[in-house]
């Protein structure tokens, strides 16, 4: 397996030089050359034993294939769920994946503890150690900081944005006590900490002498890893199906396209946004233009420019680097692109997008837990209000894919309907935990230092 950049300029890596380099050095990201066919054998029941099948054909000629079996099983050992990522069904034919049983309650455990001990596998390999700089809009840096805690080899610093995070959110990342861990409020906004991240990879002196790498969505191992529960639930209910998913960067759906590639009978792709509602725009004009970042109850959604769209858009022009680098800089640099009438035709044929403001959130906690019982997040829920507005196709289930565990968002939760979700016991202290966070100005120069200076240290 080979891997190609979106701006199409960079040198085709292997596996191994993907997961540690993120970012291709041209700017774009990497996705395979090809898609591999769905192959899941026929005594493959568990979710890791599909995992491995499915993944494997992603990492082979990099990864032996009884090491990478290996490093799944541990990676979902302490999952308090056996199957991992399991469904409930919501009514006759809407289904909520679970995808927040994992150690810090939410989707991004699913990759970031394999792509934790992936990055173990590779820099003990090679002797080599690296600096992680990632951007969260609140779940992305706990789950890598869980995965990557303590690790010889990896130093880690997280950006996020300051006051712009739930306090369970900030809490699971800055209560941390491991000496390889550092976290950093930004005074900006999640676009601005992904941007930040983007420059340090662009100045390339400096991300080689301080041998950045990456674990957040620009990472096509995050990517590989979320692939995983797409299969798993559709083999579970058979026959098609749509997913709806709430989503604000893009990677988390284009996973589950890249499932489609594979062979996974996939109806179409509902999209959630909240009041940021640029893919929604995007798919109802063509036209991507940025706009003001607005806080909504749905935190990790409060994101104006959907990185992983690049993805999509490379794979329906034909792997035209080219194409894509213009348009990328256009959009950079004037703040606006519309893309051609037949780019957006062949992105509607698969996806549709619906905007979900924080009422409309807050009602559709209270009624799926009037209906159901259920209590979600308000990430959740705009999955939920989506695959409402969206309508249902005969016979065709809807998955929507539920991406954080309510008591992290405790407050928005509990004004909704009137309870407050608890913390599992792992975490019930963590209100109490002492936190241990540094707060930068939105400034390259001085984000750069801090990293020379841990590197150095």
């Amino acid at each position: 397996m080979r891997y190609v950049s979106t701006r199409g300029t960079a040198p085709p890596l292997g596996f191994s030089d993907v997961l540690l380099t993120g970012l291709a050095a041209d700017g774009g990201l990497y996705v395979p050359e090809s898609w591999p066919r769905l192959a899941v054998r026929e005594g493959a029941t568990s979710y890791v034993d599909v995992a491995v099948d499915v993944m494997f054909p992603f990492v082979e000629g990099s990864i032996e294939r009884d090491d990478f079996a290996s490093m799944v099983d541990d990676a979902y050992a302490g999952f308090d769920h056996p199957d991992v990522a399991p469904l409930v069904q919501l009514d006759d034919d809407t289904w909520l994946l679970e995808l927040f049983h994992g150690p810090t309650l939410a989707f991004k455990d699913v990759a970031l503890q394999l792509v934790g001990r992936l990055f173990d596998h590779e820099l003990a390999r090679r002797g080599e150690r690296v600096t992680i700089v990632g951007a969260t809009s609140g779940d992305t840096g706990s789950a890598a900081i869980e995965a990557l805690r303590d690790r010889e080899a990896i130093d880690v610093v997280i950006l996020h944005p300051k006051g712009r995070v739930s306090d369970v959110q900030r809490k699971l990342m800055t209560t941390v006590d491991a000496p390889n861990i550092r976290n950093v409020a930004i005074d900006g906004t999640f676009d601005d900490c992904q941007d930040l991240v983007k420059a340090m990879f662009a100045d390339v002196p400096f991300r080689e002498r301080q041998r950045l790498s990456a674990v957040n969505s620009i990472n096509f191992a995050r990517v590989m890893a979320q692939t995983v529960y797409y299969v798993t639930s559709q083999r579970r209910l058979g026959g098609p199906v749509s997913f709806a998913v709430p989503t604000g960067n893009f990677g988390n759906v284009f996973s589950g396209y890249g499932a489609m590639r594979m062979g996974v009978p996939i109806r179409r792709f509902v999209i959630g946004s909240n009041r940021n509602d640029i893919l929604t725009r995007f798919l109802a004009t063509g036209t991507m233009s940025i706009s003001e970042v607005h806080a909504t109850l749905s935190p990790a959604m409060d994101i104006q420019v959907s990185s992983n769209l690049e993805r999509l858009l490379f794979e329906l022009v034909g792997h035209d680097g080219a194409q894509i680098a213009e348009l990328m800089a256009r959009f950079r640099g004037e703040g606006t692109v519309t893309f051609p009438s037949e780019l957006l035709d062949a992105v509607s044929e698969s996806f549709s997008g619906f905007r979900v403001d924080d009422d409309e959130t807050t009602a559709e906690i209270r009624r799926t837990y009037d209906e159901t019982g259920l209590v979600i997040d308000p990430h959740t829920a705009v999955g939920v209000a989506a695959s409402r507005a969206a309508g249902r196709e005969q016979g065709i289930p809807m998955v929507v894919l539920g991406t954080a565990h309510p008591a992290k968002f405790p407050d928005a939760v509990e004004a909704a309907m009137g309870v407050r979700p608890e913390l599992p016991p792992h975490l019930a202290d963590l209100d109490v935990r002492p936190e241990r966070v540094d707060e930068l100005p939105n400034d390259l120069a001085a984000v750069e230092a801090y990293v020379a200076e841990l590197t150095r240290a």
